[in-house]
């Protein structure tokens, strides 16, 4: 036993040895969502909010849809900095919805002014957020990362309206 045990170990040891690695590789994979986005855009009841222009060293890492879940759109990213920003958006209540995707931020009462369009400024101890209510929707732009990327996430975002129903 002891044998086969260390002849297992060498065969690992030569193995890690000749297999290729980079150490200095980022460990975090980015991800398209393209695809996602033109079906999304085609689904979802309102219009769907995606950011064009960030600079190069943002990094999109998820992507998804729910449509059973209150018809819920996420983009996650790291910013420049490898902050944690969201894009978040959903049919559900913002009462509900809003504490849920910003880990608990509460509404400030106070608003600012991005890309001519009045969000309010939600703060709380993991994320802050920014938030747009909309006509039977809610967007919240949300994250770890200082207001400055979240302002320059929700400049960056652009909609395009829902698709007509089929006849």
């Amino acid at each position: 036993m002891f044998l086969s045990t260390l002849v297992i170990a060498a065969c690992a040891g030569v193995i890690y040895l000749f297999i290729p690695k980079d150490e200095h590789a980022d460990p975090v994979k980015a991800v398209d969502f393209t695809v996602e986005l033109a079906t999304v855009r085609t689904a979802a009841p309102y219009p769907v909010a995606a950011p064009e222009g960030l600079p190069e060293k943002w990094k999109a890492t998820s992507v998804r849809y729910d449509e059973a879940a209150d018809k819920a759109w996420h983009l996650g990213f790291l910013d420049a900095d490898s902050k944690y920003v969201a894009v978040e958006q959903s049919t559900a209540a913002a009462r509900t919805y809003v504490p849920e995707v910003s880990q608990k931020a509460k509404d400030t009462g106070r608003t600012e002014t991005v890309a001519g369009e009045e969000w309010q400024v939600w703060e709380g101890d993991k994320y802050d957020a920014l938030v747009l209510p909309g006509k039977g929707h809610t967007t919240v732009v949300t994250g770890s990362a200082p207001k400055e990327s979240l302002v320059a996430m929700a400049e960056a975002l652009k909609t395009t309206p829902p698709a007509a129903p089929a006849p």
